[in-house]
């Protein structure tokens, strides 16, 4: 589908809303976070700031700690002049709170963990780089050159961590020094552009030689300085998680009720992927019909570029089937990518367009090494998750809503509010019949599964509760942890333990998926019976045109919008 001339980025929609003040100062935070930030502007897509990397030392944290304290004491002093204000500074107020408060209990300093801390940042940037042009080129060519100084800032951070605390799991330690091993040859998998242009050769070679030997000293930092102060533990204690959780889930919760709930949420799906196995294989239990999902040539794709096309074409077919249907798709978010990723961490993840739509949605495929099939039982719900209409037709709407301010479109999102939807998209996908092949509706409750069994785990072991029975009663832990994952998710094994460390080293983070879920599906049922007018499509529509919100503010608009 091609768009209308008026709805091209370089010939945007005139806003139909007056800019605010508060609006200016979100607009204002925003730029002063992707100035103090380059990472996170080039992953929201805002330009002139490619040429440089984030400064992760301990000084520069607390400077935009103050940056965001700064920025909620002007939000209490500034009255909304419309609806959009209000939610403005509910959303904006609540999570730069959540914000200050982990950065004041030294939980931002120091990171290390196995998928979101300073190295797989520095790492995985080069994917969302441009080098279709000279000038694009040379901005990669100066990252490249800015790692020795970025993995300096970094070991700064991590050296206050190790003498102060918040202590660093051993684990996790162990498993980023070996990403650091690894990380330049992932990085120079986006050079090649820069490589064939023969201006750059002679200082892309050097900055590459000096980012290699800084990896390697960092990982020689990890190993010989930080490993030894390091913990056996793995759990971070209920006072910190209760830091990180409401954080990634933008709403406060209490961590034995979720984990209670999510216990019960297990048996349910369990019982229904038995219904589901009884079709599959006549006779055998949910493994067996598994088993047979995985031996099944319709199921199996055997070479990754087929496998992307795949992705790309499911995707494709989403786009088409859904726009005018139970959602709205703007005409500007018709285009989603699907790429191979060069990490090989085994997940699938989305990265937003830029805020010019110039960079458009992509998906991603992080192929885990020795992976050579396929199974598209198990990815067609996820690419619904990553696609339409989950994380691209929500955020995508965001960056086209021309009511919203920029931070509104570009920086308000949380893994409660975001990924809750994603994980809502997928049920909804079953809801409306695109996942009736037994296959696919396996592969969906899966995934729900999952969801669900890692809000055990990961509230289980970093609150220290009682592990159930089955995998040997007494505090949960790593061991067990794995234990309880291997015997109900179905996922390749090599992938899973990427998941359960991913788990441990980012708390909080995990559960906000299937607990965001949850309250999306309670907002939907609350919404309804409050407007028995609105259709499905009205409420996805005004749900999303709220842009990126906390799930308390989102729950209370649905239920009572202005």
């Amino acid at each position: 589908m091609r768009p209308d001339d008026s709805a091209r980025p370089d010939n945007p929609p005139q806003p139909r809303r007056p800019r605010t003040a508060v609006d200016a100062l979100a607009d204002a935070h925003l730029q002063a976070s992707a100035a103090a930030d380059p990472i996170l502007a080039t992953e929201m897509g805002i330009g002139g700031h490619d040429a440089r990397l984030t400064d992760f030392s301990p000084d520069a944290i607390r400077a935009r700690a103050d940056q965001a304290r700064a920025t909620l004491a002007a939000l209490a002093a500034t009255e909304p002049a419309d609806d959009v204000d209000r939610v403005t500074i509910a959303t904006m107020s609540a999570s730069l709170r959540r914000e200050t408060a982990l950065a004041d209990a030294g939980e931002l300093t120091g990171v290390c963990n196995v998928i979101s801390s300073p190295l797989q940042a520095i790492r995985d940037i080069f994917d969302l780089m441009d080098t279709g042009t000279g000038a694009a080129r040379h901005d990669m060519l100066a990252r490249l050159a800015a790692i020795p100084q970025c993995l300096d800032s970094v070991i700064a951070g991590l050296d206050i961590r190790r003498s102060v605390g918040p202590p660093i799991a051993r684990r996790q330690v162990e498993l980023v020094a070996a990403q650091a091993d690894r990380a330049l040859t992932a990085i120079l998998a986006n050079t090649g552009p820069a490589a064939a242009d023969p201006a750059l050769a002679a200082d892309l070679e050097s900055a590459t030689t000096r980012a290699g030997s800084a990896f390697a000293a960092f990982a020689d930092h990890l190993r010989t300085r930080v490993h030894p102060a390091a913990v056996a533990d793995d759990a971070i204690g209920r006072e910190r998680y209760l830091l990180h959780l409401p954080y990634y889930l933008s709403a406060d919760v209490d961590p034995d009720e979720a984990y209670a709930w999510a216990l019960t949420q297990l048996h349910e799906i369990t019982e229904e992927q038995q219904t589901i196995a009884a079709h599959v294989l006549p006779g055998g239990t949910v493994a067996d019909a598994l088993a047979a999902l995985d031996a099944d040539p319709r199921y199996q794709i055997h070479d990754k570029q087929a496998f992307v096309d795949w992705m790309q074409a499911t995707s494709d077919a989403a786009v088409e089937g859904l726009a005018g249907t139970h959602f709205e798709v703007p005409a500007r978010l018709t285009r989603l990518e699907c790429h191979l990723a060069p990490s090989a961490t085994g997940i699938i993840y989305y990265t937003q367009p830029s805020a010019d739509l110039r960079r458009p949605g992509r998906m991603w495929w992080a192929v885990p090494p020795g992976q050579t099939v396929f199974h598209t039982w198990q990815e067609k719900t996820t690419v619904y998750h990553e696609g339409v209409p989950g994380h691209h037709l929500q955020l995508g709407s965001a960056i086209v809503d021309d009511e919203l301010n920029s931070w509104r479109k570009l920086a308000s999102f949380t893994s409660g509010h975001g990924e809750g939807w994603a994980l809502y998209a997928e049920r909804l996908m079953a809801e409306l019949g695109w996942l009736d092949d037994p296959g696919d509706r396996m592969g969906m409750l899966d995934s729900q599964r999952l969801r669900a069994a890692r809000v055990v785990v990961d509230i289980g072991v970093h609150c220290r509760l009682r592990a159930p029975e089955e995998v040997g009663g007494g505090v949960w832990d790593a061991e067990k942890a794995w234990a309880f994952l291997s015997s109900a998710v179905a996922m390749d094994r090599a992938v899973l333990r990427f998941e359960l460390d991913r788990y441990l080293g980012w708390p909080g983070q995990a559960p906000s998926y299937a607990l965001g879920q949850r309250v999306w599906q309670q907002t939907r049922h609350t919404a309804l019976a409050a407007h028995p007018d609105w259709t499905l499509k009205e409420f996805h529509t005004r749900a999303l045109a709220l842009g990126g919100v906390s799930l308390d503010v989102l729950a209370e608009e649905m239920a009572h919008p202005g």
